[in-house]
């Protein structure tokens, strides 16, 4: 194993195993918690699983709100999102769930404060800690994990993409397999486990597009463009979270007109991240991502269930501020 990586896996054992100990306490709000995380930096799909589940926990009647960090805002702190705000002061994830979902998001470095902040502000509704299986500062009900198809064969940081070894989901209480993931890749025993399957709504009026985005998996994107039969003419990639400027723009103008495009279609999360300079690419469409939960109604019953039953972790409680 790489010598850095293996470094890397020691301080995240190590860490594990002081909150395990409760040397490091992991802190309660008055609302109950529902983490969903993963083991891999980006692309899990996380972003679309907390807007999936918030939206069948919403229309159950549940109040709640979602917690991030708000990764990739020039920002810091702890804030409401406005759902009309920009990507730089928020972040681009936390815009799109605050905008798709149509509830309060708050972001913040500091998840116990932000948790804080959303209590005052919305009372003691559920929270949905996004990308949380590693801040375990905060105390949970329920503690979700997405597993991709190469996770069971990746190694640690830097190395590879895991933050955390495989080994990590002992303390999952459910583990969603996303797309080509196999159960047996990964150790389940005692955990539930469910299935998404993700895809896209795929944009009308352009058939030759450039393709662009700034994700984690840009290629899954491209793909799923092809399966519902758009060839892309060209295409560009930029980083995950990409924030556009001026030269990006007509960087890809440029490439629409050589490859004698006929438009431009992106993410939703990339449409955020233009902002204005979005006016300048048309014809642009914007492919929403779309998932689906495999037996969607037994998992929202296991999920009653814990929340009904709300237990209480032997775990320190928010001290009033």
């Amino acid at each position: 194993m790489n010598l850095l990586a293996s470094l890397y896996g020691a301080g995240v054992r190590a860490r594990n195993r002081l909150y395990d100990r409760g040397t490091l306490p992991a802190r309660r709000l008055q609302g109950p918690v529902i983490s969903v995380g993963n083991l891999a930096v980006g692309g899990a799909g996380k972003t679309p699983f907390v807007i999936l589940l918030g939206g069948m926990l919403k229309a159950q009647g549940i109040a709640l709100d979602v917690l991030s960090r708000g990764y990739g805002r020039r920002t810091r702190g702890v804030a409401i999102v406005n759902p009309e705000g920009a990507a730089a002061e928020f972040g681009d994830e936390p815009l799109l769930i605050a905008r798709r979902l149509g509830v309060p998001v708050v972001v913040g470095e500091d998840r116990v404060a932000a948790g804080r902040v959303a209590e005052k502000s919305f009372g003691a509704r559920l929270h949905l800690l996004d990308d949380g299986f590693q801040h375990r500062a905060l105390a949970r009900n329920l503690d979700i994990v997405l597993v991709g198809p190469n996770d069971a064969r990746d190694r640690l940081l830097p190395a590879g993409r895991l933050r955390e070894p495989l080994a990590a989901l002992r303390r999952a209480d459910v583990v969603v397999l996303a797309d080509e993931a196999w159960a047996t890749d990964f150790p389940l025993a005692g955990k539930q486990v469910w299935r998404v399957q993700r895809d896209i709504v795929p944009p009308s009026g352009v058939a030759r597009p450039v393709v662009f985005c700034g994700i984690a998996r840009p290629r899954v994107f491209a793909g799923h463009l092809r399966a519902h039969g758009i060839e892309p003419a060209a295409e560009a990639f930029f980083r995950d979270h990409h924030a556009y400027t001026e030269k990006d723009v007509d960087d890809l103008l440029r490439l629409k007109e050589r490859s004698e495009a006929d438009g431009f279609v992106t993410t939703e999360k990339d449409e955020i991240n233009l902002g204005p300079l979005a006016a300048r690419l048309r014809p642009l469409a914007v492919a929403r991502l779309r998932m689906s939960l495999l037996n969607a109604e037994a998992a929202l019953e296991y999920v009653g269930r814990v929340l009904a039953a709300q237990p209480s972790p032997a775990v320190s409680s928010v001290p009033p501020g």
